[in-house]
C-alpha cells in the first residue's frame, strides 16, 4: 500500500457543509485521501438548520463520534419529533413523531387495525401508540433502556461546525483562510485545476467539493451546472431567524407553526431557541414578516435578526466533471422537516462509498447525481404533502397551497391513502411510512376504506390488543425522565451515552 498518491480533495467553503464533508473524508479514507478546506473567516454561514432527522445518529456511529461530547460540544438537545401547529386549520396541532407501531403484521400495517377499530367505536387517539409521540407530549426523555427510543438531535450549527473542524484536522485535514477569486480550469477537460484565492495563492486539487452555500461558486459559477426551480410547488422564498435566551426547559421536539403566508419555527437548545419565521414574499412584505417574528418570540434577543432569501430546487447535475456540491450550493428544499444536515450527511456518505479514486469517471457521477435527485424530488414531494392537505381558506397563500397542481408522484400517493389508507417507504424514500401516515392524518385526510383484516379479530380482542399496548407506552413514558434532567446526567457523566464511541482520531 505505500505506493497510493492520495487523492487531492478541496473542500470550497466551511460551516456545517463544509466541516461535514471534511471530517468525513478525513476520518474515513485516511491516507487515501489529502482533505484541504478553503474558508473565509469574513464570510459568514447560513447557520440556521439547526435540527436533525435520526439518521444523523447513523452517521456520527458511522464516523465514531461521541455523544456525549457531541452534545457538550454544541449544546444540543434531544428530538423525538415536529409538534405542527395550524396546518390543516387554525387551532389543529399534531406531531410528526421517529416512532412506530407494534401493532401489524405482513398483511397490513397499524393504521389498518386502528381505523377498524376506530370503526368499532374505539376513538383513541392514535400517537397513543407510539411511545415517541407519548413520551415528546410528556416532554421526557432518555437513550437508555427497552424498547429504545427513535431520536435525533437540536444543535447549534456553528458550533457544531467547530466541534467537526477539531476532528477532521485530528485526522489530517488542513484548513486554508482566504477568499476564493476565481477558479482555474484543466484547458482539455473542463475540470477545475485550482482554487484562486485573492492574494494570488493557488489551492489545487483532483476533486473538488462545492460548499459555498447559495452562491455555488463552483458547481454554478464555474461550472456552469443550471438550476430546476421547484418554486412553483413551493412557494416560500425567504426566512428571518434570529436567536433568544432560553426562558424554559427545552422540549424533546421542534416546533413548526404556521402562520397566514408561511411558517414559524422553534428549536430549543441547552443555551438558547433558534427561531425563524418563514415565508412567501408574495404574500408578506419582509418588513411585516420581521415584525411578525419579533413580535412572536419568547426570551431576550442574542442578535438582531438576519433576512435568508433562497429559490427552492436543486442543480441539474451536482456532480460535474471534478466538482460535486454539497448543501446549499447543490439545492435547498425549505427545512420544514428537518432534512438540510441530512442531505450533506447522505451525499458525502455515497461520495465515500463511490469515491473516484481513478479519476473523473461519466458512470459514477451519473449514478450518484441520479441517487441524490431522487431522494431530494422526493423530500420535496414530503414538503408539498404539508401544504397541499390543508382545509385553510384564510389567505390567499394558503388557498394557492390548497389549490395547487402537485406532482404526478405525490398525487399517488395522496390518492391511495385515500381510498385505502395505505402509505409506504419505497426502496429509495427517506421518510418511512409511519412519517407519510403521521402527517397524512394530521393533516386531516381520512381513508375511505382500508383493509379489514382486522376484522378477522374480536371487538374484545382488537380492544384489548391496542389496550395493552397504550398501556405500556404509558407506563414506559412515566419511568423516564425529564428531557432536561437526562441532559445534565449526560454532561455529568452519569447517563450512557452513544454505544462507547469515540471522538478522538
Amino acid at each position: 500500500m505505500s505506493d497510493v498518491t492520495p487523492t487531492r480533495v478541496v473542500v470550497a467553503g466551511g460551516g456545517t457543509a463544509g466541516w461535514i464533508a471534511a471530517m468525513a473524508l478525513a476520518r474515513q479514507l485516511g491516507r487515501l485521501v489529502d482533505v484541504t478546506l478553503v474558508e473565509s473567516d469574513d464570510i459568514g454561514t447560513i447557520g440556521v438548520g439547526e435540527a436533525t432527522i435520526p439518521t444523523a445518529r447513523s452517521f456520527h456511529e458511522f464516523l465514531r463520534i461521541d455523544e456525549r461530547a457531541f452534545v457538550e460540544a454544541t449544546g444540543a438537545t434531544f428530538k423525538l419529533g415536529i409538534q405542527f401547529e395550524n396546518w390543516a386549520r387554525p387551532g389543529d396541532q399534531y406531531i410528526h413523531s421517529f416512532g412506530t407501531f407494534a401493532l401489524q403484521n405482513w398483511v397490513a400495517d397499524f393504521q389498518h387495525f386502528w381505523l377498524e377499530a376506530r370503526h368499532a367505536g374505539i376513538d383513541t387517539p392514535m400517537g397513543a401508540y407510539c411511545l415517541e409521540h407519548e413520551a415528546a407530549l410528556a416532554g421526557r426523555f432518555s437513550n437508555e433502556g427497552k424498547p429504545a427510543l427513535s431520536y435525533a438531535y437540536h444543535l447549534d450549527a456553528g458550533r457544531y461546525a467547530a466541534f467537526l473542524r477539531t476532528i477532521a484536522e485530528t485526522n489530517g485535514a488542513q484548513r486554508v483562510e482566504g477568499r476564493i477569486a476565481d477558479v482555474r480550469h484543466q484547458p482539455e477537460s473542463g475540470d477545475i485545476a485550482a482554487l484562486v484565492l485573492e492574494d494570488g495563492r493557488e489551492i489545487e486539487g483532483d476533486l473538488f467539493v462545492d460548499c459555498t452555500g447559495f452562491r455555488a461558486l463552483l458547481i454554478g459559477q464555474a461550472m456552469g451546472s443550471g438550476y430546476d426551480d421547484w418554486s412553483e410547488w413551493l412557494a416560500t422564498d425567504a426566512a428571518w431567524a434570529v436567536q433568544t435566551e432560553t426562558d424554559e426547559a427545552p422540549p424533546p421536539l421542534t416546533r413548526a407553526i404556521a402562520h397566514d403566508a408561511g411558517w414559524q419555527w422553534r428549536i430549543p437548545l441547552q443555551h438558547r431557541t433558534g427561531n425563524g419565521l418563514v415565508f412567501a414574499s408574495d404574500y408578506l412584505d419582509p418588513d411585516k414578516a420581521r415584525d411578525r417574528l419579533m413580535g412572536s418570540i419568547t426570551g431576550r434577543p442574542r442578535s438582531e435578526p438576519r433576512l435568508i432569501r433562497y429559490k427552492t430546487g436543486k442543480r441539474q447535475q451536482m456532480w460535474r466533471g471534478n466538482c460535486l456540491a454539497l448543501g446549499l450550493s447543490s439545492g435547498f428544499v425549505e427545512p420544514l422537516e428537518s432534512t438540510s444536515i441530512h442531505l450533506v450527511m447522505i451525499g458525502v456518505t455515497r461520495l465515500i462509498q463511490m469515491f473516484p479514486f481513478a479519476g473523473s469517471d461519466q458512470a459514477v457521477r451519473d449514478r450518484w447525481n441520479t441517487m441524490a435527485d431522487t431522494e431530494l424530488e422526493k423530500v420535496r414531494d414530503f414538503i408539498i404533502l404539508h401544504y397541499k392537505l390543508t382545509e385553510r381558506d384564510d389567505s390567499a397563500f394558503w388557498r394557492r397551497c390548497r389549490d395547487l397542481a402537485i406532482p404526478d408522484s405525490l398525487r399517488h400517493r395522496i390518492a391511495s391513502f385515500t381510498s385505502s389508507a395505505q402509505a409506504w417507504q419505497a426502496p429509495d424514500d427517506l421518510f418511512r411510512a409511519e412519517s407519510w401516515l403521521q402527517v397524512m392524518l394530521g393533516q386531516r385526510l381520512q381513508p375511505e376504506h382500508w383493509h379489514r383484516i382486522g376484522a378477522l379479530m374480536s371487538e374484545g380482542r382488537l380492544e384489548g390488543e391496542l389496550e395493552r399496548q397504550r398501556a405500556a407506552i404509558a407506563a414506559h413514558v412515566d419511568r423516564l425522565p425529564k428531557h432536561q434532567d437526562f441532559i445534565e446526567r449526560l454532561l455529568s457523566g452519569k447517563a450512557q451515552a452513544g454505544a462507547g464511541l469515540v471522538h478522538s482520531g
